[in-house]
């Protein structure tokens, strides 16, 4: 991995382009995956899986909620698949992308994540005008491939870590806040396993999320602290 590969395949064109691409593969470490080479022209689009039905001991939701897009800082708050090898420097996997800004491509999945949990009565994207009773802000802290042993030649584990604050509407008081982390480790030396562990790890996440906003939004409600207008 080098930001030189990318930079230096971003400004050739036609056969410039793909002689570059193969020069850069030829001392390219292992990890940066065979897909990444099916398409010298355009990268490999990935997206993500939401989490399934919720446990069956969450009461279902009467009320109704709005998911705000994450926060999340530059580093992340892009289509780029960011890895890292410390904690003060991060760079991306050549050649490859999320299919959306990761805090849109999130805020979509964590909207089917609800969904799919089978206990809530409306749940949609803060765009959409939908008179909330509650309203979920996120944080997203992080969301890559990271390096742990030393001289390592493949990521090691993916880290996904998001802060919830759940927001009572009309008054906008915070009800709660929690937060949700895992981190997986990568079984296998292609890229594809990379996004196998960013998909586990956001699964376990979303779960997580989910369930303990669906239960705090219950014990709110029926407090008497829903919308009351």
């Amino acid at each position: 991995m080098s930001g030189r590969w990318t930079t230096a395949i971003g400004l050739a064109t036609g056969k410039a382009r793909r002689a570059l691409l193969a020069a850069a593969l030829l001392g390219a470490p292992l990890w940066l995956g065979a897909c990444a080479v099916l398409d010298p022209t355009a990268p490999n689009l990935y997206t993500l899986t939401p989490s399934g039905p919720a446990d069956l001991s969450v009461p279902r939701a009467d009320w109704q909620l709005l998911v705000e897009t994450p926060v999340a800082g530059a580093g992340i708050d892009t289509p780029r698949i960011a890895v890292t090898r410390g904690v003060t420097a991060i760079d991306y996997f050549a050649d490859v992308s999320w299919a959306d800004r990761v805090p849109n491509l999130l805020q979509g999945l964590i909207v089917q994540s609800f969904e799919n949990s089978g206990r809530i009565v409306a749940v949609g994207r803060d765009t959409v005008g939908l008179r909330a009773d509650f309203v979920l802000k996120t944080d997203l802290r992080d969301f890559q491939a990271e390096f742990v042993t030393a001289n390592a030649t493949f990521p090691d584990r993916v880290h996904v870590r998001i802060a919830a604050k759940l927001v009572s509407m009309p008054r906008r008081t915070i009800e709660a806040g929690e937060t949700f982390e895992a981190i997986v480790p990568v079984h296998g030396r292609t890229f594809p396993d990379v996004i196998s562990a960013f998909n586990e790890a956001l699964g376990t996440v979303e779960a997580g999320l989910v369930q303990w906003a669906l239960r705090n939004g219950n014990a709110v409600y029926r407090a008497g602290s829903g919308r009351t207008g």
